[in-house]
């Protein structure tokens, strides 16, 4: 059995450093992936973010299997730090009240439901503008609000696959291949909170917010990226090159005599390099098979396999430091538990350990962006299922201690009495 690693505490920000988003209040109507992702990197940089979850087990990602510590999945935490959780049911008037309150104070309203669910209770963007003209309200979804698929569910590897994203994945003779994690809902993340930062800039001018719309299917035609456009160029569907695009005979997965490594040596100044100062074979440059761009790629197969003969007769260690001599864009392959223990991971903090309510610490990764002068919060741990409800409730909202209990005795929060 493998040991867990061993994490760091994090060090806190300094005392009085100002956040991004200050006084932003979000409310997070979101699930899974795409819509968390999106509200969790708003909630990163300082703003409010309030997530609403179905009493009855919340969010689909609390029980995920990948792994659990604290009676809380790895996914729920990796999308849902420095939230404040509350539960509602939607069935029940009473909440539904509570859930309109909430939106006619926020500055942004995020939800990935089925397309007509946030209709069906009244909690779409037509029926709240007119509480709150200035909200930010941003849908998610796979095929968008409107047109014949608005109401078709779907999940990042079907638009994958539906987009031709897929068909790019994987070796020319084998089946396509979906990428590991779930990179089109990544995806759809940040593209919704760029789109929801666009929007805020765009209310400070206007003095009103507006309605943002991402699809999970738009998100996977746009990362088909120049692959797509050359198709739309030239009319030739583009196919699977595993590891080594076809433009590029010199990029791709090499075997030491040790192990594996990958090398990304892709212009003409590169190759060069590499084959005169790292492979001791400057017939390669002189070679009329290899000496251009073009013809590398015409004859990429004779190519690779002297490569590939070269890299085989000496170790890892040895062409490691004669490419990092060359400065030569080369990298160990190596599994999820070598890459989190490698010092360019490590010596730039990536990973520590946070408090958390069940589970005394949980992991944290922290979030790709960094800004000098407005740097993330201190992370805190995804919630419990309504954990923060009535200090929502009481803080945000100015209920009292009496209007709390009706509502968890009308069963606003689930089961009659259920409130943290």
């Amino acid at each position: 059995m493998t040991a867990k690693p061993q994490l760091p505490e994090r060090t806190p920000r300094a005392k009085g450093e100002p956040t991004a988003l200050d006084g932003l209040l979000v409310v997070d109507f979101t699930r899974v992936v795409a819509g968390p992702a999106c509200t969790q990197t708003l909630a990163d940089f300082g703003a409010e973010v309030i997530k609403v979850e179905n009493p009855d087990g919340g969010d689909d990602t609390r029980h995920y299997e990948h792994a659990e510590i604290g009676g809380e999945s790895a996914a729920f935490l990796s999308l849902n730090r420095n939230k404040r959780g509350i539960a509602l049911d939607f069935t029940n008037p009473a909440a539904l009240e509570v859930a309109r309150e909430l939106i006619a104070k926020a500055d942004v309203v995020v939800e990935n439901f089925s397309g007509g669910v946030m209709k069906k209770y009244g909690l779409d963007y037509a029926s709240v503008v007119a509480s709150n003209p200035r909200l930010i309200y941003c849908s998610i979804s796979a095929y968008g609000r409107k047109g014949e698929f608005a109401l078709r569910p779907g999940f990042d590897p079907i638009t994958q696959a539906e987009s031709g994203f897929m068909s790019l994945n994987g070796f020319p003779d084998g089946e396509p291949v979906r990428t590991g994690p779930p990179i089109v809902d990544l995806a759809t993340g940040m593209s919704a909170c760029n789109a929801i930062l666009l929007a805020l800039i765009a209310r400070d001018r206007l003095g009103r917010g507006q309605q943002v719309e991402v699809a999970l299917i738009d998100t996977a035609v746009a990362m088909t990226a120049f692959y797509g456009m050359a198709y739309l160029v030239s009319g030739a569907n583009p196919g699977r090159f595993g590891n080594s695009p076809n433009g590029s005979p010199t990029v791709g997965l090499y075997q030491a005599s040790d192990g594996p490594l990958y090398m990304a040596c892709a212009n003409d100044r590169l190759y060069r390099r590499l084959v005169t100062d790292v492979l001791d074979r400057p017939d390669l440059v002189t070679d009329p098979e290899f000496a251009h761009r073009k013809n590398r790629t015409a004859n990429k197969e004779k190519l690779r396999a002297i490569i590939a003969g070269i890299f085989a007769s000496n170790s890892l260690e040895h062409w490691m430091a004669k490419m990092k001599k060359a400065n030569i864009p080369v990298g160990h392959l190596r599994t999820v538990e070598q890459g989190f223990n490698a010092p360019e991971v490590r010596g730039r903090d990536r990973l520590s350990q946070i408090p958390h309510p069940t589970a005394g610490v949980v992991p944290n990764i922290e979030t790709p962006l960094h800004m000098s002068l407005t740097p993330t919060i201190d992370p805190v741990a995804a919630p419990l299922l309504g954990q923060h409800t009535r200090e929502v409730l009481r803080k945000t909202l100015g209920y009292d201690e009496r209007r709390i209990a009706d509502l968890a005795e009308a069963g606003a929060f689930g089961k009659p009495g259920n409130t943290a």
